[in-house]
């Protein structure tokens, strides 16, 4: 069979050793038995290659000058361990490689090699151990996943995230916070080709341009202040994987316009650094801003929305899902309460009333709040209506008893914060006002 007629690589592995007739010898033997093999004559080039493109399996000497085997384990333990480490060892040196197995080696090969059949046992040993943990990994992952629905709408959008999967494609998760953008995002991960990838989230939102840029793109030792050493950025953590932008309406004009280039040429560069990364990433976004109204106001590229939301997916607020409340409140009631120990737990009817009616303005994460914060408090099997302590300790009330302009007003201002999570300044976006006066408001009243 010609080198072109060859089936894909079983596994990516690399040989580090700084004799190269003896590297070249098992590059042969492993490249003859299907794998893909790439040689480093030392642990800095081989630190290097597993950082520019991941390999399943690092087959090194122990005895190496610059950096040995020892420091190279301690390195790819650190950066990157789902890789697989087997070690080679002169006969005299076996008690290093046994403590370099105790540091977190597979196994350890002695020099020279006996066999060649003896290579190929303990790496494919090696490969086969990877392929558990990778499977244990994707089983821990869906478990992970809490994703119940009972709605019509919910179950139609599942039903979508199912046939959206296994594809490529850009997903753009939109809605109301709190309402399981992330929830769904995993869910797309976990039932994709990419499940035995990581799955890798990153909030927009939640930190300054500089540090979000070296965040999403990694970066250089000594590019900024206080860089005191190399750091991956996220695309290069979910390389293989998916990378979920949260809150993808928040970011810079001058980010976006990196954003869009990875998406374009699935490449990057760190801050500080030259090289060029290739990087193989699912990208989905989500955010609660209604981007399309970002663009026509000129505060969001209008090409990268449209590279993001290749296939748009929009999640209905809790209060407009009146059959998932329950469904997501048991479910909830039964996982909270086997974390703390107290199994068995049930709503009792008007408990079960009260949330069915309550308006949830921060959707799923208020209702499991109010779930875990009613196991704490509750005494006994039932869980009541003073338990649950709704709008943080307001009832809901039917809507006549609120329809005065001051009840009208604390109830969105509430609300506002809910959503936003505390953060004033969102909800003052939300709400049309500036900080000042949602914080006048706030002491008017009573509101923390």
């Amino acid at each position: 069979m010609s080198k072109a007629e060859k089936p894909a690589p079983l596994a990516r592995v690399l040989v580090v050793d700084d004799q190269p007739a003896f590297r070249r010898l098992l590059a042969r033997i492993l490249d003859e038995a299907g794998y893909e093999v790439e040689e480093a004559a030392d642990g800095h080039i081989a630190l290097a290659l597993a950082r520019k493109r991941p390999v399943h399996l690092i087959l090194t000497d122990i005895r190496m000058p610059g950096m040995d085997g020892h420091a190279l384990l301690a390195k790819v333990r650190q950066e990157m361990p789902e890789t697989q480490i087997v070690l080679l060892t002169a006969f005299g040196s076996v008690p290093d490689a046994v403590e370099a197995m105790k540091q977190g080696a597979f196994d350890y090969l002695t020099k020279p090699l006996a066999n060649p059949d003896e290579l190929k046992l303990v790496v494919e040993r090696a490969l086969q151990h990877r392929r558990l943990l990778d499977a244990e990994a994707v089983r821990q992952s869906e478990t992970d996943v809490d994703l119940v629905c009972a709605d019509p709408a919910m179950l139609q959008i599942y039903e979508q995230v199912k046939r959206l999967a296994p594809t490529q494609a850009t997903v753009l998760l939109t809605g109301e916070s709190g309402t399981g953008k992330e929830v769904i995002a995993r869910t797309l991960h976990a039932l994709s080709t990419r499940r035995t990838g990581a799955f890798v989230a990153v909030n927009c939102a939640a930190l300054s341009e500089g540090l979000l840029d070296s965040e999403l793109f990694g970066h250089e030792k000594g590019s900024f202040t206080g860089a005191d050493k190399q750091r991956r950025g996220r695309f290069e953590l979910a390389d293989g994987g998916t990378l979920l932008l949260d809150e993808v309406g928040e970011m810079s004009p001058a980010l976006q316009a990196k954003l869009l280039r990875v998406l374009q040429e699935r490449q990057v560069v760190r801050v500080g650094g030259a090289a060029t990364l290739t990087v193989d990433v699912r990208v989905i976004a989500a955010t609660h801003r209604d981007l399309k109204a970002r663009v026509a106001a000129g505060t969001f590229r209008e090409d990268l929305y449209y590279r993001l939301a290749v296939v748009p997916v929009h999640l209905p607020p809790l209060r407009e899902r009146k059959t998932d409340i329950m469904a997501l409140a048991k479910h909830f009631l039964d996982k909270v309460g086997r974390r703390y120990g107290r199994p068995g737990l049930r709503l009792d009817p008007p408990a079960e009333e009260a949330m069915v009616r309550y308006t949830w303005p921060g959707n799923v994460r208020e209702l499991y709040n109010v779930v875990e914060r009613s196991v704490v408090l509750s005494h006994g099997h039932l869980i009541g209506t003073s338990d649950l302590a709704l709008g943080v300790g307001e009832s809901a009330q039917p809507v006549g008893d609120t329809l005065n302009l001051a009840n009208l007003e604390r109830e969105a201002i509430h609300r506002a914060l809910v959503q936003t999570s505390g953060n004033r300044r969102e909800a003052a976006d939300l709400l049309g006002i500036s900080l000042r006066a949602l914080q006048y408001k706030l002491n008017e009243y009573g509101l923390r």
